[in-house]
C-alpha cells in the first residue's frame, strides 16, 4: 500500500545559498542557476490526505507549523516535494504558486546509465540520439523523459528507466496519468494481468472462468500463480495450490466399476439374445474390498 507523504525543503544556511535564496524561479532561469537538492535540506516530513494539493498544504503550514517543522516558514525557494501513490513530484515555492522542477529528487543508483540531463543518448528500437530533460519517481524508480536531439518536438517523446530501458514508446504531454499508467503497469505487471482478468469477467467474457470470490481464494493462499489451477478444478473450495482435485463425492450414491461392467454385458447379451457371462468371481471381490 502506497504511503502519502509530503516533505519540505529548505535552502542550506550557508554562504554560497545568498544568491539564490528568496529568488523565484524565474530569476534562478535568467542568471542561469539550476536549482540543485544538495542545495536544500528537510526541514519537516509529514503525511498527507489523498485529496491533499501544494496548495492546501502550504495553507495548513501558514496557519501553523507543526512542532517538529525545523525551518522558517514557507517562502519563495523553498521546495515541496509530495508522493502521492508512489508518484514523486517536486514544486518551487514561488510568491503566488508553484512551478514544478523536474530532477530535483533523484534515485540513481550507482550502475544507473541514463540520469537527468543525459544528452547523445540512443535508445534501443529508436532511431536517432535523445536526451533526458525531464524525470519522475514512481515507486522509489526514477524514470526519464526523453526528447530526439535532432527533431525536437517533431517526434514524440519517450520514456525510459534508469537502465535505458524503453518504457513508454510515445507520448506528446509528458508524465500524464495515461504514460503514469504504463510506468505503474511495467513495476507490477502480474497486479496488471489480474486487472485484466477481472475486468474480462466483468465485460462477460469469462467463459466459464470462476467468479471474483474465487480470485480472492487463491490471492489469501500468497500465490498469484495459483490462479491456473482454477482452469482445471472440479470443485472451487479445493483451491490449495495442487493441481487436479477431484470434487467431494458422496460414498453412499457411489456406483461402482463393477456393477457397471455388468450392467453393460447384461445388456450386450439382451441384445445378442445371449447368456449374460458369470461375474461371481469378480463381485466376490468387490465385496470383500467394502
Amino acid at each position: 500500500m502506497d504511503i502519502n507523504q509530503f516533505a519540505v525543503y529548505q535552502l542550506k544556511n550557508i554562504p554560497e545559498n545568498r544568491e539564490i535564496r528568496f529568488r523565484s524561479s524565474k530569476m534562478l532561469q535568467e542568471k542561469k542557476i539550476q536549482i540543485r537538492y544538495e542545495a536544500y535540506e528537510e526541514v519537516y516530513l509529514g503525511y498527507m490526505q489523498p485529496a491533499d494539493t501544494p496548495e492546501n498544504i502550504r495553507s495548513r503550514l501558514d496557519k501553523q507549523l507543526p512542532r517538529t517543522f525545523k525551518g522558517h516558514s514557507i517562502s519563495v525557494s523553498d521546495v515541496l516535494v509530495l508522493n502521492k501513490e508512489g508518484v514523486v513530484t517536486s514544486y518551487y515555492v514561488e510568491k503566488g504558486g508553484f512551478t514544478v522542477i523536474a530532477g530535483f529528487i533523484r534515485n540513481s543508483s550507482s550502475g544507473a546509465i541514463v540520469s537527468f540531463g543525459t544528452m547523445d543518448f540512443h535508445i534501443e528500437g529508436k532511431e536517432g540520439s535523445w536526451h533526458a530533460f525531464d524525470s519522475i519517481v514512481v515507486n522509489g524508480k526514477q524514470f526519464f523523459l526523453m526528447e530526439h536531439e535532432k527533431h525536437g518536438r517533431e517526434v514524440a517523446w519517450t520514456v525510459v528507466d534508469e537502465a535505458g530501458k524503453l518504457i513508454v514508446d510515445s507520448t506528446y504531454v509528458g508524465f500524464d496519468q495515461p504514460v503514469l499508467k504504463q510506468i505503474k503497469e511495467y513495476l507490477n505487471p502480474s497486479q496488471s494481468v489480474m486487472e485484466a482478468d477481472i475486468q474480462e469477467q466483468s465485460l462477460g467474457n469469462n467463459k466459464g472462468k470462476p467468479s471474483l470470490e474465487n480470485w480472492q481464494k487463491y490471492m489469501e493462499n500468497g500465490e498469484y500463480l495459483r490462479s491456473s489451477e482454477i482452469e482445471e478444478e472440479q470443485n472451487y473450495n479445493m483451491i490449495d495450490g495442487r493441481r487436479n482435485n477431484m470434487s467431494p463425492k458422496n460414498k453412499k450414491g457411489r456406483t461402482s466399476v463393477l456393477k457397471k461392467l455388468r450392467q453393460k454385458q447384461v445388456e450386450i447379451a439382451r441384445r445378442s439374445g445371449k447368456a449374460a457371462p458369470q461375474m461371481a468371481e469378480e463381485e466376490d471381490m468387490e465385496r470383500r474390498q467394502k
